[in-house]
């Protein structure tokens, strides 16, 4: 019996070794199909290959704006659920570089704000985030007294010191779930061509891609504006990092369709706008965008989530391309409405607006 238990015992280990490599060697071929594309903006990260202008935010800045509709270099490194958190990483990636980005673009949603999303879930799990990231997510936690992000959905009572090694050790059951879903390779196809779609897109990627959508987004459900200590936090470190390296930024709010518009609380839309411009009055080199179309019709968004579909991301990139074009400016106020003006007076992209504040 003892020699049978033995053999067990080492058929187990020698299986669940080999599902380690496997998750370690290959996750493309199992994990989510969103993992793809984060991926791509990761390899354009440790690549340095960055451009001029850089985008950070959530997944509507990741679908909204198409950097091959810019006229100067972009790179898209926003993501699914991204919060302060994830930008402050990619930030300091993207600082490191020996060419720096000359521009970022910034945009979340006050959702993005005021509630935990999935960092442990995507953020973490995809790779994104180092230990490194989370022991300064576990710092400024303490820090702030806020550890709603950082403790997340917990993962079955276990101490989150725990729950942080396991997760760097990427432990087999982790992925268990995904594995099975996967029958361990079945996505590897898909999700490699994904990735080469989101590196040739310079990390653009679209969710839904109907044609309208009239489900009302998380912003038309929120009750109020209230910032999370620790996120508020991030975006501090963030716009000051920015300034002290003497890096323009530009805050944009993407726009929502009607029904959410319509649904949402004017105090929120009101606090939102007042908090950001607490942070404009703090620091000369960040700017909020007030002049950009806020809510477009239902036909321009691609799902229930207020993503555009791919003829409003180039709708909404042709306004975004409109702002970023060269033009030596004659008077301050043009120089911040130009934005970008070193480039050269060839930029390619010479576009029109095509729709006013709310259109």
């Amino acid at each position: 019996m003892s020699r049978y238990l033995y053999a067990l015992a080492l058929s187990v280990l020698l299986s669940l070794g080999a599902v380690w490599l496997w998750i370690l060697a290959v996750p493309i071929a199992f994990m989510d199909p969103e993992y793809a594309s984060w991926r791509a903006k990761q390899i354009l990260l440790a690549r340095c290959d960055l451009g001029d202008v850089i985008i950070l935010g959530d997944s509507r800045a990741a679908v909204d704006v198409v950097p091959a509709l810019l006229p100067v270099k972009t790179t898209n490194f926003a993501v699914g659920g991204g919060e302060p958190v994830e930008a402050y990483a990619v930030l300091t990636r993207a600082l490191a570089c020996p060419t720096p980005p000359k521009l970022v673009i910034m945009s979340f949603d006050p959702g993005h704000f005021s509630r935990p999303d999935l960092l442990w879930e995507r953020s973490v799990r995809f790779g994104l985030l180092s230990a490194a990231d989370l022991t300064i997510l576990r710092a400024l936690s303490t820090q702030t007294g806020d550890f709603s992000v950082y403790a997340g959905r917990g993962l079955a009572g276990l101490p989150l010191r725990i729950r942080d090694w396991l997760e760097e050790i990427r432990f087999p059951p982790l992925y268990f779930a995904t594995l099975a879903h996967s029958v361990g390779l079945v996505r590897w196809s898909r999700n490699q061509h994904t990735l080469e779609l989101t590196l040739a897109s310079r990390g653009q990627y679209f969710f839904g891609t109907e044609v309208g959508s009239d489900a009302i987004a998380i912003d038309g459900h929120l009750p109020d504006f209230r910032p999370l200590p620790v996120l508020d936090a991030y975006f501090d470190r963030m716009l000051a990092l920015l300034e002290a390296r003497g890096i323009e930024t530009r805050f944009v709010a993407m726009p929502v369709n009607e029904a959410t518009w319509a649904h949402m609380a004017p105090s929120v839309r009101e606090d939102f706008r007042a908090y950001l411009a607490t942070y404009a009055s703090r620091y000369k080199r960040f700017h909020v965008v007030d002049d950009f179309p806020e809510h477009w019709p239902d036909h321009f968004f691609g799902d229930q989530f207020c993503h555009l579909n791919p003829e409003g991301a180039e709708r909404l990139s042709a306004l975004l391309a409109q702002r970023l074009q060269a033009a030596p400016p004659s008077t301050q106020n043009e120089a911040q409405n130009g934005w970008f003006n070193d480039t050269g007076r060839d930029a390619s992209a010479k576009v029109e607006p095509s729709s006013k504040r709310g259109s």
